[in-house]
């Protein structure tokens, strides 16, 4: 039978479990390659802060981000990982428009509210601000072992899993582009990294079942015309040409004779 925790899901996880989980031979090996996906990611993003929404992986995740702020928020103080902040990720405590790049490292797994914490992303990022996500495959072994109230023995029990596709329709609502979607996994089945798009080959068939991936979306920029009034066009007479004054309509010249028409 499935847990109630399982099934609820969305429930934040502590220090000692995150700990646990990212000292684990498993866990170690996914930070690595979440580390090293972002590492390819962060260095092409401009601008002037970047944000990493939750504890997990600490300062790590956002070394090699070239900005010249980097902050790491979270839902508990982790001096060891480099949290600099104790928030509600549903609301954060942050200027509109204020952030270039946020970093949410398997932090909608552990929200109650996702949409709500997506929407404050998308208040805080500027117009041409930049998300990433970092995920957990619903479709995988992991997210069988979680529907089957086993994942405690996998990851941080507590998490309600998102495919691509659902968090995909969510950032559509709110007027994102998803410019990448990157699979990777550490257990089965058994491949490297890949993108959505690349030429199939024998890995593209286990590329739906790897456990994790990275979303990367940016905020659409609508440009604004400024259209000026438009000039009235004159109306033309239903008749030919407009007829004169009473006084005048008495007499109308007949195009086909040389005097006025009887």
């Amino acid at each position: 039978m499935p847990s109630r925790l399982a099934a609820s899901g969305g429930q934040p996880f502590n220090r000692q479990a995150l700990n646990t989980w990212l000292a684990s031979p498993r866990g170690k090996r996914l930070l690595a390659i979440e580390e090293s996906e972002l590492a390819r990611v962060l260095p092409n993003l401009f601008g002037r802060h970047c944000l990493q929404i939750g504890n997990w992986g600490g300062q790590r995740l956002l070394a090699s981000a070239d900005m010249l702020h980097r902050a790491v928020i979270g839902s508990f103080i982790d001096s060891a990982g480099g949290t600099q902040a104790v928030i509600q990720p549903e609301s954060l405590p942050i200027l509109d428009a204020s952030v270039d790049a946020v970093l949410l490292p398997h932090t909608l797994e552990f929200s109650p509210a996702p949409h709500n914490l997506l929407r404050e992303v998308d208040r805080v990022l500027t117009d041409r601000g930049r998300l990433m996500i970092l995920g957990f495959n619903p479709w995988s072994l992991w997210g069988l072992r979680r529907m089957l109230g086993l994942g405690s023995r996998a990851f941080p029990s507590g998490a309600r899993f998102h495919g691509t596709g659902r968090i995909g329709d969510w950032l559509e609502l709110l007027d994102f582009e998803v410019t990448e979607l990157r699979r990777f996994g550490v257990g089965f089945p058994w491949a490297a990294p890949s993108t959505a798009g690349d030429p199939f080959n024998l890995g593209s068939l286990v590329k739906p079942w790897m456990e994790a991936y990275l979303l990367v979306a940016r905020k659409r920029v609508i440009p604004m015309t400024m259209v000026g009034k438009v000039a009235r066009a004159s109306v033309r007479p239903l008749v030919g040409r407009a007829l004169g004054t009473a006084a005048n309509n008495a007499s109308v010249v007949d195009p086909d004779l040389n005097s006025p028409a009887e």
